[in-house]
């Protein structure tokens, strides 16, 4: 490396300096470098003047950088000026001439020679440490000595250009690191850099607007750019001739239009209108791609939007598309239709402008990209009930299910949305993606390692399961399994798509049958315990919808579905109406749980054999089951009551299960129940003839049958008393005609098998108590048999009264009170009026002090009846 014309001192001798002394002499014979920098503290002050006399101005030749950098201490400024310039061009070389200068102690002197006094030395400084700042090491070395601030006064108005553009390079080195972007800040370096984009000079232009790129990266640089009035330049800089500075402008201007008051500012210096002219400028073209992803950063916003919609930006999108060759442009400006569709206006618009038919068209193009945003742009626009039927008049339906098929996961995804979009509401639609055989895709994108394409899947599968026969051809590919595989899931997008088309297809038997069987109903209801209240109330959906099966309700009450709903509702945070209802539907499928819990049955439910009563249990406990019970040792807890008039030779017995509700006999317990249901008064509805053929039939029901095979399990006794209640009461009841007289003859019927009339003042001589503890000791067991109770209280006799109702077909409900109270309460219609029918009224009949009397159920009489 060559010094040009680099001065260097000889080494003074007692001849040459007649003032020298034995200082002067040790000083002479120490290192070059040691020399320098004495000269500089010693001699420049003391021997000067005797020097000038000596020494003439001596050209030298450097020939390593090592001793340009040692020149860098030099106290003469044309040294250090030749020094720096030296070692300027030696840092262009190359990026490992950058290390070697700073392995040789370069960084620090330059880093004091960017503030010297002289403007050449400051000037090659600048040059040397901009060139020397592009290399790592160096950053880090430049880190460490705090130059920012000494750099960021190098852009005053006072330097000239090139230390503008050499300080600016420097910069831009420097600002891509998070620590340096804060020290700018702090050193308040962006106001000198807006100042210095309306320079003169294309390369500190070029610097500068590169330098804040790499400053608006952080959020508090945008919004002081925006605070300085920085649009105004940067905009100014899209116009530029240089394409450099151009993109390095408009890729600025897509990092702070991210931000909201950003965007504000932008619209009010017409920076839109500055976009929108790039946009239609045909010779701006490699500008096209970055200022539309401008327009979309401008598009989260209302306001900016609907200024976009005003100067025309919606429409020349539009002519954009249709008319752009470049497919990432076009990718870009189809984004930007879609969102501003997120407007019914503009929605409205679109469809005005047939963008259904540009869309089509862009499905049938080869990139990728612009059939992905083609996509979502159909599921956006497809919001507006028109565009939906065009849509598929235009055959769009086909092109998107075919990309169903693609490799790419992004692309399989926007056409599941777009399909999810298209079938809201619109059953054609449906039909449409049917006929192409989109079910089968479908189904087989729920097992899509892409978690957005399944969740689309799931909600195109559920618009379509709407349905009958769609129905059943989503079954038939095999959907319930693929669905149950998704109910495992921890995303919670999938759960929720997932449990709603769980509920929408369940709702066929064969659907039921099939989650059963591939064991659906346990995570389903494992996810009743979600934290996310839409999964919750999803899967209480489908759990509600599945409890209409008898079979499946009862797997779920044994998954403990029963349990957590009740938890459930028991919260006031995490209840809602569909974990109530599918309570209540679980309920209605084991009458035995729900009298227990809620301590009301009503006209509708209607009781058989196996129904038990084990009293009251709270909300949230579980109900013993009566084979539970009957392991039990007889205590002193409350008997558990039980029904069951079915002769055990008629049926077979199941296990442990058959003690619940339903479970001895799953046959109606007579046929006058189905043949009394439609009517209150189903006596006045028949002949005479009529009535005998039924009470034939009910006879008939109740003889003895061919014995069966019978298993060792546990089982309900039979309870004979019971069965001959039953045949007394279709015997005597059945045949009265009058309403009232039936309900009566029924009361009297239960008071004297439950011991007869009890005074209210005698009540205390009648030992029901006794009874019961007697009849648990001849049992041995903790479960008595309703027709084996022959002094009965209220609340046995209202149970008894329930369940000989339900098996001729009479109406009655039947609810538990306090203290061993329970009543049932019946509706008898008045004599019919002038002009139509008169209402029904409620009343409470007398079970205990005076059987069949009926007592309305808001009078004295009956709240006493009701009470103690």
């Amino acid at each position: 490396m060559a010094l040009p014309v680099t001065p260097k001192l000889d080494q003074p001798t007692a001849e040459h300096a007649p003032h020298s002394s034995k200082h002067d002499m040790e000083w002479s014979s120490r290192p070059v470098k040691y020399l320098i920098s004495d000269m500089g503290k010693k001699v420049k002050k003391e021997a000067e003047p005797f020097l000038k006399d000596v020494f003439d101005p001596l050209p030298i030749e450097g020939k390593t950088a090592a001793t340009a950098v040692l020149m860098l201490s030099s106290p003469e400024e044309e040294v250090l000026a030749k020094a720096c310039e030296a070692i300027h061009k030696f840092a262009e070389k190359g990026d490992e001439n950058k290390t070697s200068l700073m392995c040789l102690g370069a960084i620090e002197p330059l880093s004091r020679l960017i503030s010297h006094e002289d403007k050449t030395v400051r000037r090659n400084a600048v040059m040397a440490l901009g060139v020397m700042a592009s290399n790592n090491e160096v950053k880090k070395c430049l880190k460490t000595l705090d130059v920012i601030p000494a750099i960021i006064s190098k852009l005053s108005p006072e330097e000239n250009v090139v230390v503008h553009e050499f300080a600016t390079l420097c910069l831009i080195s420097l600002s891509v690191d998070f620590s340096c972007k804060v020290q700018i800040f702090e050193h308040k370096g962006l106001e000198p850099l807006i100042q210095l984009l309306s320079s003169p000079d294309p390369d500190v232009k070029k610097n500068s607007v590169e330098c804040i790129f790499n400053l608006v990266q952080d959020f508090q640089n945008r919004a002081a750019l925006q605070r300085l009035n920085g649009l105004p330049p940067l905009l100014e800089l899209l116009r530029s001739e240089f394409p450099v500075i151009q993109q390095l402008a408009l890729r600025t201007t897509e990092n702070i239009t991210t931000d909201s008051e950003t965007r504000v500012a932008f619209g009010n210096v017409q920076g839109f209108d500055t976009i929108l002219e790039i946009l239609g400028t045909k010779e701006f073209s490699d500008l096209h791609e970055g200022a539309l992803r401008v327009i979309l950063n401008c598009l989260e916003d209302s306001e900016s939007m609907q200024l976009i919609q005003t100067l025309g930006g919606l429409e020349q999108l539009l002519q954009f598309v249709g008319t752009s060759t470049l497919p990432e442009a076009q990718a870009n400006a189809v984004k930007a239709i879609a969102r501003m569709a997120q407007s019914s206006e503009n929605r409205k618009f679109l469809h005005e402008r047939n963008v259904e038919k540009t869309l089509t068209d862009l499905l049938m193009q080869e990139n990728e990209n612009v059939r992905t945003a083609a996509c979502q742009a159909v599921a956006t626009v497809s919001k507006n009930h028109s565009s939906r039927d065009t849509f598929r008049c235009l055959d769009a339906i086909k092109p998107i299910v075919q990309l169903l098929n693609s490799e790419g996961s992004e692309l399989r995804m926007a056409a599941a949305e777009a399909l999810s979009s298209l079938t809201i509401s619109n059953n054609l639609n449906a039909y449409a993606i049917y006929d192409v055989e989109g079910d089968k895709l479908l189904v087989r994108q729920l097992r899509d390692s892409c978690t957005g394409a399944a969740v689309y899947a799931t909600s195109v599968l559920t618009n379509m399961a709407s349905q009958e026969d769609l129905r059943k051809s989503i079954l038939a590919n095999e959907a319930m399994p693929a669905l149950v595989e998704l109910l495992h899931s921890t995303d919670n997008n999938i759960l929720i798509n997932a449990t709603q088309a769980v509920a929408t297809l369940a709702c066929d038997a064969e659907a039921r049958l099939e989650l059963r069987n591939v064991g659906g109903l346990t995570p389903l209801v494992q996810l009743l315990k979600s934290v996310n209240a839409e999964i919750r109330r999803n899967a209480s959906w489908a759990v509600c919808v599945c409890a209409n099966d008898e079979l499946t309700a009862l797997e779920l009450c044994n998954a403990g579905a029963l349990e957590i709903l009740q938890e459930i509702n028991l919260s006031p945070n995490r209840n809602n109406k569909f974990s109530e209802l599918a309570l209540q539907k679980l309920l209605d499928s084991n009458l035995s749980l729900k009298y227990s819990l809620t301590g009301h049955l009503s006209a509708s439910d209607i009781t058989t054999d196996g129904f038990y009563d084990p009293g009251q249990i709270r909300m949230g406990h579980q109900v013993p089951t009566l084979e539970e019970i009957s392991k039990q040792a007889v205590n002193q807890h409350r008997a558990t009551i039980a029904v069951n008039g079915k002769p055990p030779d008629q049926f077979i017995t199941k296990g442990a299960d058959d003690h619940k509700q339903d479970s001895p006999t799953e046959t109606t317990a007579s046929s006058v129940l189905s043949s009394k249901r439609s009517s209150k008064t189903p006596s006045k509805m028949k002949g005479k003839g009529q009535k005998e053929d039924e009470k034939k039939k009910d006879e008939d029901e109740y003889k003895p049958q061919p014995e069966m095979m019978v298993d060792e399990a546990w089982s309900l006794p039979y309870d004979a008393a019971f069965h001959n209640l039953v045949k007394k009461a279709v015997e005597s009841i059945l045949p009265l005609q009058d309403e009232v007289k039936m309900y009566t003859a029924l009361a009297k019927l239960v008071c004297d098998a439950m011991g007869g009339q009890v005074e209210p003042d005698k009540l205390h001589d009648f030992l029901w108590e006794l009874h019961i503890s007697e009849l648990k000791v001849e049992a041995c067991s903790n479960i008595i048999l309703i027709g084996k109770i022959n002094k009965g209280t209220y609340f046995h006799r209202a149970l008894l009264y329930k369940v000989l109702a339900d098996r001729i077909g009479l109406s009655c409900s039947l609810t538990r009170g306090e203290y061993n109270r329970a009543w049932n309460k019946i509706f008898i219609t008045g004599p019919k009026k002038t002009y139509g029918y008169s209402q029904p009224e409620c009343y409470i009949i007398d079970l205990m002090h005076q059987p069949g009397n009926l007592m309305k159920s808001n009078s004295p009489a009956a709240l006493a009846y009701q009470t103690i």
